[in-house]
């Protein structure tokens, strides 16, 4: 019997292998892609004037080339909200949210925050590029590269994590999405979005507070299935995969 189709959508500044840890559970049950965003690791170039249609367009390419009109998705972060769009578009047949970016409130301009915090983190991390694997294998190496991410991190290969420290500095989306944020915010239309949605956040998200971050959402989506997990962080997938994954399954099949 064939397997539904996953996407799964990573974060700003992050890469595909984010979802590395929960991939073996997806995979036992779906037919799972995992997308690598423009101007980030392993995906396409990105030009140095975008618009908000950036990302999604990638993932729908992604996914008209699996021949996929639907598919379940999955996203963190910027993903999060990516996987939003896709359900705006009708191409979402279930969108679980871990933090998705976009949800502050109209009038909360903390998100300004959060946008100049990626260019100071992509300058500390250049810094230190060349030593990121012998950085990975102590844990205060580990701790300050997930602290903005996880509350557990000691279960996450430094291999991966030197992988993602990488990638951080050498992403050239963050300057032209950065601008397009800052110009354009996060544009959605709630009214078109009618498939299944499950919102997920850590109570312990530094980057995306909880629940200040949701409160849009909240707002736009209060009958979605809206999921608090208590000590945990901004990257879900990456903080306590084996819920995460339950969590994504739990709601896709």
């Amino acid at each position: 019997m064939p397997r539904e189709p996953l996407i799964l959508i990573h974060g700003f500044t992050d890469t595909w292998r984010t979802w590395e840890l929960v991939l073996p559970w997806l995979e036992e049950r779906h037919d799972v892609v995992a997308v690598a965003l423009p101007g980030h690791d392993g995906g396409p170039e990105i030009a140095a004037d975008v618009d908000g249609d950036v990302a999604v367009a990638e993932v729908e390419r992604v996914m008209a080339a699996r021949g996929w009109e639907t598919a379940h998705v999955a996203g963190n972060s910027l993903g999060g909200y990516v996987a939003l769009q896709l359900a705006e578009r009708g191409r979402a047949r279930t969108v679980v949210a871990f933090a998705p970016a976009g949800g502050w409130a109209e009038g909360d301009d903390s998100y300004r925050d959060v946008l100049a915090h990626f260019p100071q983190m992509q300058e500390e991390v250049r810094r230190y590029e060349a030593q990121a694997d012998a950085l990975m294998q102590t844990d205060l190496g580990r701790r300050r590269a997930t602290a903005t991410t996880t509350v557990n991190y000691q279960h996450i290969p430094p291999d991966l994590l030197a992988h993602q420290f990488r990638a951080v500095a050498r992403c050239t989306a963050l300057e032209p999405m950065t601008a397009l944020a800052r110009t354009q915010g996060w544009r959605l239309d709630p009214s078109r979005v009618d498939c299944p949605l499950r919102f997920v956040w850590g109570t312990e998200d530094v980057l995306l507070p909880w629940p200040r971050a949701a409160a849009r959402y909240r707002a736009w989506f209060p009958t979605a299935d809206w999921i608090e997990l208590q000590d945990v962080g901004h990257a879900i997938q990456l903080d306590v995969p084996r819920e995460a994954a339950q969590l994504i399954l739990g709601f896709t099949t």
